[in-house]
């Protein structure tokens, strides 16, 4: 057992602070952020955080050394934005190993003189793989709602760098964090367990999405139990949400979550809800009086604080929370857990499913006309029809020779997503190829069925 599951078995563990809250009470000006290397290159550089782990380690590694001064057991690395689709603002595409090999070495480096002070509490790097700023799941262009900027593999691939750096810089576990769009998290757990498998290591994993308004909702139209129900066979160490709402209107969406997820419960709100210049007012004893009934409550795991917090916070969290023990894991009934916008689980005492199949071009000549003829809208109402008539999910088959089966099952899939009333079932992918098949599931934040499979192409092949 790693030696930050053995701490979690004993008390609720504290996450450090905001890193930009801090880095802003530096006032940097652009040549700060350039440092000498970087005093020529194009465009400006001021903003990009992650570059000072390269330029200002120093002040990278005094944040986290008043972190860790306040208590926090686990820090995290200055790499939210240190992956090539996001550093491609700053045209720093080529330097995404290095950023987070740097933000890795300087977080290391505290968190190992802290542990040699401290050796009855141990203190612990996570590497942070933030959301970019760009989103599978929805169309950038109100126009053309089928539309996506990124893709899949793109993320993965750009995440698959960033997971190097950490993991060579030093990293204890990896968090994938400020999730608001579960198909970005899904293509970083996917490059982080194609990392694992090639290099023969584990680590802990922890997640964390955000609920972005009153609607208990991620930006991407989740819902709490939707977003547990898609990640979850994952197996994270942690799971929880941070960012976008204060503690006390985080609250709910944090006691939902303790309820429903067998793994360890981590929370970061922010200091508040931001005011009216986008700065956040809550009190490090007011955020803790809210966290600390949490705590009383049996909610917690892991708690930190996000946007607007700083040292102050943390450590009056931390004297918060310090006289309760940490939230049981529960036993949780296995049942068949599924997820479109909304959560779908199957139990004994669920009695039919009903999955809607006329969204199948071998199964309708009518979808089938509409698909071939390039009817898009009209094979949505098909589909929104089913949903509206009970359809608890629906079946989706692009199998017909006179169709390109993949570019027919992403585009239909793409418009999907941005209509709510049909994405909020499950969707079961149905089709006798791998192609189609893998190509359909890089579209779905949520968790869907694959129907069918079959060893026709042999056992390798199915077990791949």
């Amino acid at each position: 057992m790693s030696k930050i599951l053995e701490q979690l078995q004993k008390r609720i563990l504290i996450l450090d602070g905001a890193m930009g809250t801090m880095i802003q009470s530096y006032r940097l000006s652009e040549q700060d952020y350039r440092g000498a290397r970087f005093k020529d290159h194009p465009g400006d550089l001021k903003g990009n955080n992650d570059l000072l782990s390269i330029t200002q380690p120093q002040i990278i590694g005094a944040i986290h050394r008043a972190y860790l001064e306040a208590g926090a057991d686990i820090i995290e690395t200055n790499t939210f934005n240190s992956t090539s689709v996001a550093m491609a603002d700053y045209r720093m595409e080529g330097l995404v190993y290095e950023l987070n090999l740097a933000g890795a070495k300087v977080a290391r480096a505290a968190a190992a003189e802290y542990s040699a002070n401290t050796p009855d509490q141990p203190r612990f790097v996570t590497g942070v793989l933030g959301p970019t700023n760009r989103t599978a799941s929805i169309s950038p262009d109100v126009n053309n709602p089928g539309f996506r900027n990124t893709s899949f593999d793109q993320l993965a691939e750009s995440y698959g760098e960033a997971i190097r750096g950490l993991i060579d810089g030093g990293v204890d576990a990896l968090l994938v964090e400020t999730v608001f769009d579960t198909l970005n998290a899904k293509a970083a757990l996917f490059a982080i367990d194609s990392y694992f498998d090639a290099h023969n290591v584990r680590l802990p994993v922890m997640i964390s999405g955000t609920i972005t308004d009153a609607s208990g909702r991620t930006l991407s139209g989740q819902t709490v139990a939707a977003f547990w129900n898609s990640l979850r066979h994952i197996r994270p160490m942690s799971f929880g949400f941070n960012c976008a709402l204060g503690a006390k209107e985080l609250r709910q969406h944090i006691e939902e979550l303790a309820g429903i997820a067998d793994t360890y419960v981590s929370a970061h709100p922010n200091a508040g809800l931001p005011n009216e210049v986008g700065g956040y007012d809550e009190s490090p004893e007011a955020m803790a009086k809210e966290i600390e009934e949490w705590a009383r409550s049996g909610f917690l795991n892991i708690v930190g604080g996000c946007c607007g917090t700083g040292p102050a916070h943390i450590k009056a969290i931390n004297d918060a929370v310090a006289k309760y023990p940490p939230r049981a894991l529960p036993v949780i009934e296995k049942q068949c857990r599924l997820a479109g916008l909304e959560p779908l689980s199957i139990s004994p005492e669920s009695l039919f499913v009903n999955v809607g199949e006329r969204t199948n071009v071998t199964g309708s000549a009518a979808f089938k006309k509409l698909i071939l003829n390039g009817e898009y809208d009209k094979a949505l109402d098909v589909a929104r029809q089913q949903v509206e008539n009970g359809a608890q999910m629906i079946d989706i088959n692009m199998d017909e020779a006179m169709l390109d089966g993949e570019q027919a099952m992403v585009t239909f899939l793409n418009l999907i997503a941005s209509e709510p009333d049909i994405a909020k079932v499950p969707v079961m992918l149905d089709s006798s190829k791998w192609s189609i098949l893998e190509a359909g599931l890089k579209c779905l934040q949520g968790k869907g069925v694959v129907n069918s499979i079959s060893l026709k192409e042999g056992e390798a092949e199915f077990i791949k």
